[in-house]
Order: C-alpha cells, then sequence, then structure tokens
C-alpha cells in the first residue's frame, strides 16, 4: 500500500473521539460533536476496548486488538471501526487479502467510507482486482465529493488531505485501466482503455504532481497509446526526482530517445532536460482539482410567496394546501390542534419511554413527578409547566408543528423567539411523549424537559426545526443559526421551497408573455430534470445529514446564488447518534430516508427519484398521508422499470409466493417497514434490499430486522437461511 496511506491511517487512529451528532436536528459546520461515539456504549469493558482500538501502536498489535474486539464483542454496534483497523493493520503486513477481506466486511456495515474505499482501491489495483478497484475508487470520489470532513481529521488539514486521497483514486483507476489495456492486444477496446488510463492518471498527477508513480505510469499509458514525446516528460521528472523507479524511468527515457532521435547529435541529458521542461510547463497550466466544477452565479427571481401561484394553479395550490407540506408549522387557530388538552392531559418526569421493535412503551414512575398539564382556557390551548422555581408558568400555544402522525407545539416569546414545547403528542399512539428521549444520544440537553426554562438554543424553533419546516429561512445578520436574528418567509413548505423563486414567472403570466427556459429554471419542472436534482431538491429537508452552511446573505434553506436549493456538504454518518441505525449498518430513523435511496441502486444507475413513486399535490392527501402514487397497487412503482414482473407468474415465480399475497409484494421484501418514523415504522427506502440471514443472525432481529421474519414471526435466521438457499437451487436447476 502507498506510504501517504499507511499515515494517514496513523492521522485518524490518533484522532479520537468521534463526535456523535443528535439525529433529527440540523447538523452546521461549528459546535457538530453533542457526545462522542464511546459515550454511546454502556458496557465499560466494550468502551475500554474500543478506545483501544485507537492507540497507536505496531500493525501487528493494532491487529490483535481489532480481532480480540470483533471475538469479544461480536453484536457490537461498532464492528465497521474494528473492521477497519484490522484491514488496515492487514495492508500496512502486507497481507492484502486477510486485509481486502476485513475492508469488505467494515464496509458492508458502513459503505460510506472514503478513506477506506481509496485504501482498497489502491491494494486492489496492485492485486490485479482491476474491476473491483476501479468501482471502490468511483465511490470515494463520489463520497469525497458529498461528505464534510470527519471530525478526526482537522479542519486546516482535510483540503490537503482530501486533495491526496482524490489523487490516489484517480491513481488507482488509472492503474486498473492500464493493467486492462495490457491484457489485450491491439485494437478500438484497448486503445479506449489507454485514453481512458491516462485521462485518470493526468487528473491524480494534477492533484499531486509530486507523486512519481503517477508519472511513470502516466508515462507508460502515453507511450502505448503512441505518444512518445509526452510519456518522455512524465519520464523525465521520474528520472529527475530519483527514488525506486527512478532507473526504470531512465530505462525508458533510453528507448524513447533511440526512437525519436536514432542519428542525433543532441545530447541524451538535454533531451531529458527538454523533456523535463515540457513537464514543468504543463504542470503549471493544468494545476488544481480539475473534478470540482465552479458554481454557476447569476440574479436569481424573487420570492413572491404560495398565494402568487394560487390564481393560474388553483387545483394544484388546493391540493398544497391540503398536503403536510403546507401544515408542516401553522400560526395557532384552535381548529388545528390534534392532542388531547383535556382528559390524558398530564406528563410526568420520571417516566421512562422506549420506541423500539415498533413498540412504545413507558414505565409509569412509582413516584411520578407532575412536569405539565395541557389544557384549555378562554377557547385557547396553553401548556402549564411547573419549573424549578416550584411555581407553574403558563406558555401560549402560538404554532402547531405537524398534522398527520404526531404534533408538536410552540410558544412565542415577546422578543420574537419561537421555541417549542420539551413533549409533543403522538396520534397513534394518543399519548403525550417525550420524542426526544427516544431517538437522541446520552447528553442531549433537548431530551430533558427540564430545560425548557432556559428558552435557549436546546428548545428553539428557529434553530432546531426552522431549517425543515419553514421556507426561506435566513439570519438577517448573515451569520448561523443564531436564533434572535433568523427569519423566514412562510411558515410549512411553500411553493417556492420547491419550484423556486416566482417573481419572474408571475410576471410573465401577468403580462401574457411566456419565455422559453431551461426546465431547471424557476418554477421548476420536475417531469424533465435529472433524476438527482429532482432528489437534490426534496432532500433540502428529508437528508439529515446536510450540513447547513449560511449564504452570503444569510441563507439557511435556500440559496441565492446558482440553483436555488441547497446541495451543501454531509455530515458523516459515523459521527451520528447510533440511535439512527442499526447494528447491521441500515439506517433506523426516517429523517435518513434520502440517505437511504442514494445507497440503491435504483437511484444510482436506475434514475430513480423521489417523484417515481410519491405525488406532493396528491388529490387525495388526507387518505394518503405518504403521497403514494400507487396506493392501491404498490408493485407499480417497481414494475414501471422492471417490465419482466408486470406478468403476475413470473413476479410469483421471483417471490415464491402466491401472486396474491402480502408477500408477493415487490415492497414486502425489498422496502421492508423498518424505519422509525413518528413512533410508527416507515419502508426503508434502499428499495433493493434483500433479506440477508447472516446479519439477522449475528445481530437478532431488532437489530437487523428481515423482511421475512416480519411475516414469519414464529421462524429464525436459520430458517431464512435454509428457504434462500432453497430458492437459489431452484433458480440455478432452471438455468
Amino acid at each position: 500500500m502507498r506510504k501517504w496511506l499507511r499515515l494517514l491511517g496513523v492521522l485518524l487512529c490518533s484522532l479520537t473521539p468521534l463526535a456523535a451528532q443528535d439525529i433529527d436536528s440540523s447538523p452546521s459546520l461549528k459546535g457538530r460533536s453533542v457526545s462522542t461515539i464511546a459515550d454511546q456504549i454502556s458496557d465499560a469493558s466494550e468502551r475500554a476496548a474500543f478506545l483501544d482500538l485507537f492507540r497507536q501502536a505496531p500493525p501487528a498489535d493494532m491487529l490483535g486488538r481489532a480481532k480480540g474486539f470483533l471475538i469479544r464483542f461480536p453484536q457490537s454496534a461498532f464492528l465497521a471501526q474494528a473492521y477497519e483497523v484490522a484491514a488496515r493493520a492487514n495492508f500496512d503486513l502486507e497481507k492484502y487479502e486477510s486485509g481486502l477481506d476485513d475492508a469488505r466486511k467494515s464496509l458492508a456495515l458502513l459503505p460510506e467510507n472514503p478513506l477506506l474505499l481509496v485504501a482498497v482501491a489502491d491494494v486492489e489495483a496492485r492485486e490485479g482486482l482491476n474491476q473491483t478497484a476501479v468501482e471502490h475508487a468511483e465511490e470515494a470520489l463520489d463520497d469525497l465529493d458529498r461528505f464534510a470532513a470527519p471530525s478526526s481529521v482537522k479542519e486546516h488539514d482535510w483540503p490537503d488531505v482530501k486533495r491526496r486521497l482524490k489523487a490516489s483514486a484517480h491513481f488507482s483507476k488509472g492503474r486498473a485501466w492500464l493493467q486492462q489495456a495490457l491484457g489485450l492486444s491491439a485494437g478500438e477496446k484497448r486503445d479506449q482503455l489507454l485514453k481512458t488510463s491516462e485521462a485518470s492518471l493526468d487528473r491524480a498527477q494534477q492533484l499531486n504532481s509530486a507523486d512519481s508513480e503517477t508519472s511513470y505510469l502516466l508515462g507508460l499509458a502515453r507511450l502505448m497509446s503512441g505518444e512518445p514525446s509526452r510519456a518522455a516528460s512524465d519520464f523525465a521528472m521520474v528520472y529527475r526526482r530519483g527514488g525506486e523507479i527512478a532507473p526504470k524511468a531512465r530505462e525508458s527515457l533510453r528507448a524513447i530517445y533511440k526512437l525519436l532521435y536514432p542519428r542525433s547529435d543532441l545530447p541524451f541529458e538535454t533531451f531529458v532536460q527538454q523533456a523535463q521542461a515540457r513537464w514543468t510547463s504543463r504542470a503549471q497550466t493544468s494545476s488544481g482539482d480539475p473534478a470540482q466544477p465552479s458554481r454557476t452565479t447569476y440574479k436569481q427571481s424573487a420570492y413572491f410567496g404560495s398565494a402568487s401561484c394560487r390564481a393560474c394553479h388553483a387545483d394544484i395550490y388546493k391540493q398544497w394546501s391540503q398536503s403536510g407540506m403546507s401544515k408542516m408549522f401553522r400560526p395557532y387557530a384552535a381548529e388545528n390542534v390534534l392532542g388531547d388538552f383535556k382528559n390524558n392531559n398530564d406528563f410526568y418526569l420520571a417516566d421512562e419511554v422506549e420506541y423500539r421493535s415498533d413498540k412504545l412503551t413507558i414505565t409509569r414512575s412509582p413516584q411520578p413527578a407532575l412536569f405539565a398539564r395541557m389544557v384549555i382556557r378562554s377557547d385557547h390551548h396553553y401548556f402549564d409547566i411547573l419549573q424549578s422555581d416550584h411555581q407553574w408558568h403558563t406558555y401560549p400555544v402560538d404554532y402547531t408543528i405537524g398534522s398527520k402522525f404526531q404534533q408538536a407545539y410552540a410558544t412565542k416569546l415577546p422578543n420574537g423567539e419561537i421555541h417549542v414545547f420539551p413533549i409533543q403528542y403522538n396520534l397513534l399512539e394518543k399519548q403525550w411523549v417525550n420524542f426526544w428521549k427516544t431517538i437522541d444520544g446520552p447528553g442531549s440537553e433537548r431530551a430533558d424537559p427540564r430545560s425548557w426554562e432556559k428558552l435557549d438554543s436546546s428548545t428553539s424553533y428557529q434553530a432546531l426545526c426552522a431549517v425543515c419546516h419553514t421556507s426561506q429561512l435566513r439570519n438577517v445578520k448573515g451569520a448561523g443559526f443564531d436564533a434572535k436574528n433568523l427569519e423566514f418567509n412562510e411558515p410549512g413548505i411553500d411553493c417556492e421551497m420547491c419550484h423556486g423563486p416566482s417573481a419572474d414567472h408571475v410576471l410573465e403570466a401577468t403580462a401574457n408573455e411566456y419565455h422559453p427556459k431551461p426546465p431547471l429554471t424557476p418554477p421548476v419542472n420536475f417531469h424533465a430534470i435529472d433524476h438527482r436534482k429532482f432528489v437534490a431538491i426534496c432532500a433540502q429537508c428529508h437528508m439529515q445529514s446536510a450540513i447547513r452552511k449560511p449564504g452570503p446573505a444569510g441563507e439557511l434553506n435556500y440559496s441565492s446564488a446558482g440553483d436555488f436549493f441547497t446541495t451543501g456538504m454531509r455530515e458523516p454518518f459515523v459521527e451520528f447518534s447510533r440511535k439512527g441505525f442499526y447494528k447491521d449498518g441500515r439506517f433506523r430513523q426516517t429523517t435518513f430516508i434520502v440517505e437511504a435511496l442514494e445507497r440503491s441502486q435504483c437511484f444510482k444507475k436506475g434514475a430513480v427519484s423521489c417523484g417515481t413513486c410519491h405525488n406532493p399535490h396528491a388529490h387525495d392527501s388526507a387518505s394518503n398521508p405518504t403521497s403514494l402514487k400507487f396506493r392501491d397497487n404498490p408493485d407499480q412503482m417497481c414494475t414501471g422499470c422492471h417490465t419482466q414482473f408486470q406478468d403476475s407468474a413470473r413476479a410469483a415465480e421471483h417471490s415464491h409466493h402466491s401472486a396474491s399475497s402480502e408477500g408477493s409484494r415487490c415492497v414486502s421484501c425489498h422496502m421492508p417497514r423498518i424505519m422509525d418514523a413518528l413512533l410508527f415504522r416507515a419502508r426503508y427506502h434502499q428499495m433493493d434490499d434483500i433479506p440477508n440471514a447472516d446479519m439477522t443472525r449475528r445481530f437478532g432481529q431488532d437489530e437487523s430486522p428481515n423482511a421475512c421474519l416480519l411475516c414469519h414471526q414464529s421462524k429464525d435466521a436459520d430458517w431464512v437461511q435454509q428457504q434462500l438457499s432453497a430458492w437459489r437451487s431452484v433458480a440455478v436447476s432452471r438455468k
């Protein structure tokens, strides 16, 4: 493995603990750490062993610790990290096969790990595993463009680390393609592979011009492509730098010299100097990261508000106004309050609440401490809260949040700040619950209702909720999530959050002037845009990991330059509270629903978007709360692409269930209800999820829910494995 990748492994292992961001909150570039990963390990011996994994030591010792951890704690939520340490140690010991095996196990639990992916691609390319090397290198490059720096890397170090990681990924791709070309005879396919290899190696050299190995392979690719003069420039730089491969570079230079100047009086050293000068000149004009396109900047239209859409789009406006998006955050109206403020309206502090395996458990304390009473006085709703001064304090409900499954409430202070009450009403359970306690990690301030009386950032609507529950949120002083300076255009999610600023369009329509425009120019034509752009617009609210970075005018959930929607970096998944994930690596919480979709091959290769299955303007939103297009025939969501299964007989053969049964529905196996939403189970959105008996056997059904066992509850993982094996045998016999 390349030396600098070994040094990177040392760097990562020496900078723990990692952050643990709360879920269902807004990550920002400041104050990312609420607790640490180690804080979430309740078993003291496991916590000590986990921290010991990252104590720097010789590779053999690191490997021993990692293997010891895996043996002692086979059901740990942190196996991905242990397997990664084992993989890196094996790479350092040049035990590449074992290292790749450990790396695959780590990536199965945490696929989005660009630092490990780069190392894996490097080893695979050197071992001649060309196809997987290219795949892992491309995944690494994609992740490096999507994710912010891990907190284990110092912020000022990250740009250089990221540049070198990208260079290594491009190098691995170039090497793999070059090796493939070497195995082919002359022809069009070989020529294409050489061009592709040259492009990747050239990009790697631009990102890290000091790497001699990249320059040497680039020279080989160019020489094989019939470009001896350009190849000589690369070999000349390697030769002048010295090092292990300098003699090989000199041999190549000698061969090119004889080819180009068979009877010349030009001295060899002069030839080398000229070649080196050409390389230097080329490097000066092509430095930097060519993979980062510049962001388009232009003056955007102004925001006119949802009401401006109503005159021309009356039906759609009516459908939107009945949707959950429009009702996400509303000024108080008594008819909009769904919670029980009359009967079951007391909340006690000492009660323990847990939501697990689709079951809410509230354990009443033998010594209940009344904290809040939700009441109606003079036709208005109030929260009465018993605070630390032992006095009851009354707060009016000024806003409702949500309208379908759970409802929260907020009050507005005289200074304009809006604060969310610490308990919410769940309509499915018909209970007042401390929802934050069911999803937050240890040390969460908002999960402790006693923090309410501080009326600080832990209860601030503007700071915690508004970015996904209101439209065009901005800091009027241009800073970050400072509750005192945050304003928004409209409560709820308005038309312009999805379709963009409408002023120009409204003025054109008013004047009966219509001009051709690209589909992404507001108002967005969702039928014509790229699926990634479609999902990016939805991800403004439905992506947990999005890091909110203020724009130049203080914009927090929209952009005033380039695309109107924000497409910032994501926080690495490993740094979130483990309550957001199952131990098998799948997402547990629906706040990660876009991230789950992005893992699927349906998204990566099939161009699936949110709009493939959902219609935000559904006419039946009251009875169709998830806005499904094909609610009565869910298989249509899949058979639009997988047309072979429109034939019910083929679908039954594929599913091994009767065509009319629930087990034959595509979503039953590939989108099981395993994501925790608002105290109910939603469908997992990776889509190509397949029941994995091995994971369930290791972690149990609670931590690796198996779609088969959701129906066949009396069976176990061994039975699932037997069934799957039998099905595979039948499939093989039919071929």
